[in-house]
C-alpha cells in the first residue's frame, strides 16, 4: 500500500505537489524518448523522413489521445470509489476498465487501419514523403491495442494516486526505446519503420510493469465475477468517457485539416513545423500531469464529499500551473533554437529555412503557453466531478478556431495563420470550459 495515496486528508499542497513531480518526470521521460526518436529519424535519416514522421502526427495523436480520453475517463470511477472506501466496487470499476479499453483499442485499431491511407491523402500529404509517411502510421496504429494497455493500466496507478510507478515504467520504456532506435534506425537501416516498432516495444514493457504494480494493491483483489459484466456499471463508464474521447477527436480531427494546409507548403516547411511540434509534447507534458494529479485529488475528495479540499485543491494546481508556464516558456524563449536543432542538421539543404520556421511557431506559441495550463485545470476538475459534457464543448470551439484560421485566415494574413492557430484555439477553449467551471463550482462545490 506504500504507494497508494489517500488525498482525501492532510496537506493539499503536498498531495498536489508530491503527486505531480513523479507525473511531470514521467510526462517529461516520455517526451524526451519521443525527441530521442525523431532526433535520430531527422539527423540519421533526413529532413524528408522527418517531414514524413511529422506528416502523420495529427492522425497518431487522434489514436492516441481517444485512447487516453477513455482510459481516464474509465479510471476516474477507481478514484472516486477509493475516495469512498468502497473496495468492492473499485475492483468492479478496474475490471470494467479493463473489458472497455479492450474493446475501444479494437475498435480504434480497425478504424484507424482503414481510414489512414485516405486521410493523408486528405491531407495533401506531398508524394515525395507519402510513402514513408503511410509506412510509418499503419506501424504505429498496429500497436494500439499495446498503448491502450499501457494507458490503461497507468490510469488506474494514477487513480490510487501511485504517480511512481508510471514514472518507473517510463524511464525503463524511455531507455529501451532510444537503445532500440539505434539499434533499428541507424544499425539494421529500417529507417522510420524501425523507429515505430521501437516505440511499440517500449509501449509493451511500460504496461507489463504497470500490470505487476497494479496486482500489488492490497485493496485489488479480481476474480471471476469481478469480470462479470455488469451492463450499468459499464453503461455509466462509457457513457462519461465518450464525451471526453470525443473532445480530443474534434480537436484532432481540426488538426487533421489544419495539416491539409500545412502539407501544401511542401516537405522543408512540415519539417520546420514537424520539429517545433515535437518540443510541444515538451511544453505542454507538465500540464497534462497537473491535470492528471487534479483529476486524481478532485475525484478522490469529491466522492468523500470534502468540497472545501476541492475547491483549494483547484487554486494551488492554478498558482502552480501559472509558474510552470512562465517558466518554460522563459526557457524556450531563449534556449528554443538550440532545441529545435536536435531534429534538423543544419548542413542539409533546406535546413536554415526549416529552422526560421519552426523558431517562429515556437515563439509564437510559447508565449500563449498559460492558457493551455488553465485549460488543464479547469477541464480536468470537472471531468473528475463526472462532469465531461463541457469537455466536449471546449474541444468543438478550439476545432472551430483552428479549421476557421487553416482555412480563411490563411488567405488574409498569410503563413502566420499557421501559427496562430493553435494559441488562438487555446483561448477559444479556456472560454468554453472556465465559464461553465464557474457555474459548478457555485452550484456544486459551495
Amino acid at each position: 500500500m506504500s504507494r497508494i495515496k489517500d488525498m482525501t486528508t492532510g496537506s493539499i499542497t503536498k498531495h498536489i505537489l508530491t503527486f505531480a513531480f513523479p507525473l511531470i518526470v514521467s510526462s517529461i521521460g516520455q517526451q524526451l524518448y519521443m525527441i530521442a526518436d525523431t532526433s535520430i529519424v531527422g539527423l540519421g535519416v533526413g529532413l524528408k523522413a522527418l517531414a514524413a514522421v511529422g506528416a502523420t502526427d495529427w492522425i497518431y495523436w487522434l489514436i492516441l489521445f481517444t485512447i487516453i480520453g477513455f482510459t481516464q475517463g474509465f479510471s476516474t470511477f477507481t478514484a472516486r470509489y477509493f475516495g469512498e472506501k468502497n473496495y468492492e466496487k473499485v475492483n468492479k470499476s478496474i475490471a470494467m476498465s479493463a473489458l472497455l479499453s479492450l474493446f475501444v483499442g479494437i475498435v480504434v485499431t480497425v478504424l484507424g487501419l482503414l481510414c489512414a491511407k485516405p486521410l493523408l491523402s486528405f491531407m495533401n500529404t506531398p508524394p515525395d514523403i507519402l510513402r514513408n509517411a503511410t509506412l510509418y502510421i499503419t506501424t504505429m496504429i498496429s500497436g494500439t491495442l499495446i498503448i491502450t494497455a499501457y494507458n490503461m493500466a497507468a490510469s488506474i496507478l494514477r487513480a490510487f494516486g501511485d504517480g511512481k510507478s508510471p514514472l518507473i515504467a517510463m524511464v525503463i520504456a524511455a531507455i529501451l526505446n532510444v537503445l532500440l532506435d539505434l539499434i533499428f534506425v541507424l544499425l539494421f537501416k529500417w529507417g522510420i519503420f524501425g523507429a515505430a516498432i521501437a516505440s511499440v516495444i517500449s509501449q509493451g514493457v511500460s504496461f507489463v510493469y504497470c500490470y505487476i504494480q497494479i496486482r500489488k494493491i492490497e485493496v485489488v483483489r479480481l476474480t471471476k465475477e469481478s469480470f462479470a459484466i455488469d451492463f450499468k456499471e459499464t453503461r455509466e463508464m462509457f457513457k462519461f468517457g465518450v464525451p471526453i474521447a470525443f473532445q480530443h477527436i474534434i480537436i484532432n480531427i481540426s488538426g487533421i485539416i489544419l495539416q491539409s494546409t500545412i502539407n501544401l507548403q511542401g516537405s522543408i516547411f512540415i519539417a520546420g513545423y514537424t520539429a517545433t511540434n515535437k518540443l510541444y509534447g515538451l511544453l505542454e507534458c507538465s500540464a497534462a500531469a497537473i491535470g492528471i494529479t487534479l483529476t486524481t485529488f478532485v475525484a478522490q475528495n469529491y466522492g468523500a464529499n470534502n468540497l472545501k479540499r476541492v475547491r483549494k485543491g483547484v487554486l494551488i494546481s492554478g498558482i502552480f500551473s501559472v509558474f510552470m508556464a512562465t517558466f518554460i516558456a522563459i526557457i524556450m524563449i531563449l534556449f528554443g533554437k538550440y532545441f529545435l536543432m536536435l531534429f534538423i542538421k543544419a548542413q542539409e539543404n533546406g535546413a536554415q529555412e526549416a529552422l526560421r520556421v519552426a523558431h517562429r511557431y515556437l515563439i509564437i506559441m510559447t508565449s500563449s503557453l498559460i492558457v493551455l495550463y488553465l485549460i488543464y485545470i479547469y477541464r480536468n476538475t470537472l471531468q473528475a466531478m463526472q462532469i465531461s459534457v463541457w469537455s466536449m464543448f471546449s474541444g468543438f470551439t478550439e476545432c472551430l478556431v483552428r479549421i476557421f484560421m487553416a482555412k480563411k485566415m490563411i488567405h488574409i494574413i498569410g503563413i502566420d495563420a499557421i501559427f496562430l492557430s493553435e494559441p488562438l484555439a487555446w483561448a477559444a477553449a479556456l472560454a468554453g470550459i472556465y465559464i461553465p467551471y464557474l457555474f459548478y463550482k457555485r452550484k456544486l462545490l459551495h
